[in-house]
């Protein structure tokens, strides 16, 4: 009986909208049993949602949280998890929930409802569909890196027909002295994409690239092994279909340095400090994630 009384008390605060103990969200703190602002710490929580509403991938905001150096209040890393769990955590509207059920809060709220809503119907759609929506705005993976047989540049290009988005890269020289001014004048975006993300992918399983990457990485951090560098750049192979399209075009840059494109197929040259980059970049989300 006592435990049903306690358990009806608490329900009945609840729907009062009365903070009833617990870990209080990130951007508040709690002052005589009220919810009430942490001062920038609510800052940084009406940041992320904007942010998100931004870009809309929470991966990206994650790091970015990460590389400003802000902490949960034990001082552990904001990873992508933590970042979801804000995002949907109804306090920062106002609200109180008990048992899946909201109610009107006493605290105040960090986040507008009309922000709430965008965030959340931007939430609802796959990760697949997000990146689809935005890849027309997002900067062309290969941008500035792909170069034709003559060596002039190739430059990124869209049209729509129907509706339907259509992409290119344009050799330079096509662009300046019309159609057949090289023998490799245009390639569907899409199609070259996906062989250098393959080639990429692939290079990550080569015994020789580890090696390399790894005395890279442990010229400037002395405690990272070779195996968690090799495990680090493998990390990437199931995150291909779940990266964001500004988080690929973000990795390509850091490691291709040129791309050429010929007759007889295309030729790949890598930037051994920035996979040395990648790896410790890699291994910190890991060790981040387990903590």
């Amino acid at each position: 009986m006592t435990a049903e009384r306690i358990r009806d008390k608490v329900a009945a605060s609840r729907k009062k909208g009365i903070w009833m103990g617990g870990v209080p969200p990130y951007g508040y703190r709690v002052e005589n049993r009220k919810l009430v602002a942490d001062g920038e710490r609510a800052e940084h929580v009406r940041w992320i949602f904007a942010r998100f509403l931004e870009i809309g991938s929470g991966t990206e905001v994650a790091r970015e949280v990460d590389k400003s150096g802000v902490r949960t209040p034990k001082g552990n890393r904001i990873d992508k998890k933590y970042l979801y769990r804000m995002l949907y955590n109804r306090a920062y509207i106002g609200e109180a929930v008990h048992k899946g059920n909201s109610y009107p809060g006493e605290h105040k709220a960090f986040v507008d409802r009309e922000t709430w809503d965008r965030v959340h119907a931007i939430l609802k759609e796959s990760p697949r569909k997000r990146a689809a929506r935005t890849r027309a705005d997002t900067p062309a993976l290969l941008k500035g890196l792909l170069h034709g047989p003559d060596g002039a540049a190739f430059s990124p290009i869209h049209t729509r027909k129907g509706g339907k988005l259509y992409r290119y890269y344009v050799s330079q020289t096509v662009l300046k002295h019309g159609a057949g001014a090289c023998p490799i004048g245009r390639v569907p975006a899409g199609e070259i994409e996906a062989a250098i993300i393959d080639q990429l992918r692939a290079v990550f399983r080569q015994p020789e690239i580890v090696a390399g990457t790894w005395k890279a990485a442990r010229a400037q951090d002395g405690e990272v092994a070779e195996a968690d560098a090799r495990a680090a750049l493998q990390q990437l192979d199931p995150l291909r279909d779940e990266l964001f399209p500004a988080e690929q075009a973000r990795i390509v840059a850091l490691l291709a340095e040129r791309i050429d494109i010929g007759a007889d197929g295309l030729s790949l040259q890598l930037r051994i400090d920035g996979l040395a980059g990648l790896a410790r970049e890699l291994q910190a989300d890991n060790l981040g994630a387990a903590a």
